[in-house]
């Protein structure tokens, strides 16, 4: 779950990490407001869940009560196109009122899972404000790492090492050493799978600060994490998404024209690959579980049917827990509760397979059965471009 900037400053605040005074307004006059508390100076941030918010006019600076009415009027209900959003953009619902700092020096901070060594690395460079990705591909050597010890935690000479790595001057290399050591204790307290900070920032009277920052949160601990499970924004997430999540279902909506209904994740992966092979394009990831029944395979045909680019659909089942007669009936269901008039090829292996085809074909319903998964990506490719 991604969360935006002024929730992920308010967690790395409580662990110690030093944040600029802000508030976040969801009016104009919640803006002005919170400028006028603040005083002075004041910078002006589009709250969405994307980076590059300063290239697409979400990031403005404001002197007085009467520039931030502007400024806010302006972002506020604007929809910002990024780099990170597509050409879509987002709707800004909200918006943060910082105070302004002045700024000497520019750093990177930022924690990700290292997937091939299942460690956490702390990650620091000398080029904050840059995206990582850039200076990684630029200048490689400007990126310095610690990996962090499962059970051990980031020990402070690390964090010492990063700090006087990255340039940070001796005077200051306590303060940032210290804010180091709090973003690696929030990283793996709140179970996040991303934390950046960028900019972390050098004041010009030795200060340091994070100007910006981004947590990923893992959703598999919400279970441990009642209260993180609030900052939840569903403006920012697919409605679709929001949708099959309500019903336990794991859908991620891409961009192709065939529809996949698969049980495991690994299953699905597989599905949406030969489906490319095939010549065709997965309209989405969705992933209904081992012990599906009826109603959810119901409802995930609802959501599949939602994408209007979705042409023919796939069904693609192995059946064990969730048996292959099971999902005949669901199937069946959903097509005459639905009236589904696009094509839909379904195979199944497994658990009661004979039945579940048989009901399938005395159903009295368009659905064609395939032999194989090559077979069945074929199948609904070549029905997928004939309705398109």
């Amino acid at each position: 779950m991604k969360i935006h900037e002024y929730q992920a400053k308010a967690i790395l605040a409580k662990y110690g990490v030093p944040v600029p005074q802000s508030k976040v307004a969801f009016t104009v006059e919640e803006a002005v407001a919170a400028q006028k508390e603040l005083g002075g100076r004041v910078v002006i941030k589009a709250q969405i869940h994307a980076g590059g918010r300063g290239k697409g006019g979400g990031v403005k600076l404001a002197s007085d009560a009467a520039e931030t009415e502007t400024v806010a009027r302006s972002i506020l209900g604007m929809t910002l196109v990024t780099h990170q959003t597509g050409p879509e953009g987002r709707y800004v619902h909200r918006v943060l009122v910082e105070e302004t700092l002045p700024i000497q020096k520019e750093y990177y901070l930022g924690i990700v899972l290292d997937r091939g060594s299942g460690k956490n690395v702390f990650m620091a460079s000398s080029e904050g404000g840059m995206e990582i990705e850039e200076v990684a591909a630029a200048t490689p050597e400007k990126i310095l790492r610690e990996v962090i010890e499962p059970g051990l935690g980031m020990s402070p000479y690390q964090a010492r090492n990063l700090a006087f790595g990255i340039g940070i001057p001796a005077a200051s290399v306590n303060a940032a050493a210290k804010a180091i050591l709090a973003l690696a204790r929030a990283y793996e307290e709140i179970d996040a799978n991303l934390a950046e900070i960028n900019p972390f920032i050098l004041t010009s009277d030795g200060a340091v600060f994070a100007l910006d920052a981004k947590i990923g949160i893992d959703d598999n601990a919400f279970f441990r994490h009642k209260d993180l499970i609030e900052l939840r924004d569903l403006n920012e997430e697919d409605p679709l998404e929001v949708e099959a999540s309500k019903f336990g279902l794991n859908y991620v909506k891409l961009d192709g024209n065939v529809g996949c209904m698969v049980n495991g994740a690994g299953l699905a992966m597989a599905t949406m690959d030969i489906i490319q092979y095939a010549g065709g394009s997965p309209a989405n990831f969705l992933d209904v579980g081992g012990g599906a029944n009826a109603e959810q395979i119901k409802n995930a045909f609802r959501i599949l049917l939602s994408d209007k680019n979705v042409k023919a659909v796939l069904i693609n089942i192995f059946g064990g827990i969730l048996r292959c007669d099971t999902l005949a009936s669901g199937v069946i269901a959903a097509a005459r509760d639905l009236n589904i008039q696009i094509p839909v090829v379904v195979r199944m292996e497994g658990t009661n397979v004979e039945l579940g085809r048989q009901m399938l074909a005395e159903s009295g319903l368009n659905l064609v059965t395939a032999d194989g998964m090559k077979d069945a990506a074929e199948k609904v490719v070549a029905l997928a471009l004939k309705a398109a």
